[in-house]
């Protein structure tokens, strides 16, 4: 685990200072977990797990960071139409689901057929697709037993 965590620590490193950013350790913080989980956070759930390591860490450092790493790339912000965000440390093609109860998102496993992608783009005429994001919605399996009818009992 520590040869994964000095990876990540040099990559970081290089894509801060590739983009003009400065490396502390509350940006590091927060790559080091969103770079070791695949539970797609929201800001505030980044905030609660890194401050268990930075005490001192604010809400509005944790967002700032976060931004940090979209910007240089280490991290993709996943936003919705009802305004809220989550961050994946995982930034090469890959399929979503997300929960339309709970919020909950997760990766799907596999490869991405990268062929139907580029069969869509090319019927988007005039438009230049330069990336996409896919995403399958409906209940995961903890609100899907949540909603289930529940047998009635004479």
């Amino acid at each position: 685990m520590t040869m994964r965590i000095g990876t990540n620590e040099q990559r970081l490193r290089r894509a801060l200072e590739a983009s003009g950013q400065r490396f502390t350790e509350q940006r590091a913080a927060v790559y080091r977990f969103l770079a070791n989980t695949d539970i797609h956070p929201t800001a505030e759930d980044v905030f609660l797990a890194v401050r268990r390591d930075i005490p001192g860490i604010s809400l509005a450092t944790v967002y700032k960071s976060l931004e940090t790493l979209v910007g240089c790339g280490l991290a993709v912000k996943l936003t919705y139409s009802d305004g809220s965000a989550r961050y994946d440390g995982r930034t090469d093609p890959h399929l979503h689901v997300r929960c339309v109860s709970c919020g909950a998102v997760a990766d799907v496993p596999g490869e991405v057929d990268t062929r139907s992608i580029e069969a869509l783009a090319d019927r988007a005429e005039g438009f230049e697709v330069t990336g996409y994001r896919l995403e399958l919605t409906g209940l995961c399996e903890a609100c899907r037993r949540e909603t289930a009818p529940r047998a009635i009992r004479a």
